[in-house]
C-alpha cells in the first residue's frame, strides 16, 4: 500500500500520460496489467496508483520504489520494456522521480 511520508525512505515515480479520452481505459488497463505481471515481482518495488482524469485525457502513475537503482534497474528490466511500448503507442509520457518533501493530513 502506498504510504506518503517525508520518513519514508522510497523514490517516487510521477509519471504524467497524455491520451486521447477514448484511450485512456486502455492505457490504464495495460499500466494495472504490467504492473500486477511484472512490476510488483521486481526487486525494490513497493507500491503503485494508477489515477485517471475526469475529463479522460491523462493518467497518471505514482509509484514508490525503494531506490533509484531499483528503478532504473527497473527500466532495462526485458520483461517490462514491451509494456513501456504498448504505452508509448497510446499516449506521451515523462516520468520523473521524487522525494517526498511535505505532507499535511487533516486533522
Amino acid at each position: 500500500m502506498a504510504r506518503i511520508s517525508k520518513d519514508q525512505d522510497v523514490v517516487t515515480l510521477i509519471n504524467v500520460f497524455t491520451v486521447a479520452p477514448e484511450n485512456q481505459q486502455r492505457l490504464v488497463d495495460l499500466l494495472v496489467e504490467a504492473t500486477e505481471a511484472v512490476m510488483s515481482r521486481l526487486p525494490g518495488y513497493v507500491s503503485a496508483s494508477i489515477h485517471k482524469s475526469l475529463d479522460g485525457s491523462r493518467v497518471t502513475n505514482y509509484a514508490q520504489w525503494r531506490s533509484r537503482e531499483d528503478f532504473e534497474a527497473m527500466l532495462r528490466n526485458p520483461e517490462a520494456a514491451p509494456h513501456m511500448q504498448a504505452a508509448a503507442k497510446l499516449a506521451t509520457f515523462e516520468p520523473h522521480l521524487y522525494q517526498v518533501a511535505y505532507t499535511h493530513d487533516a486533522d
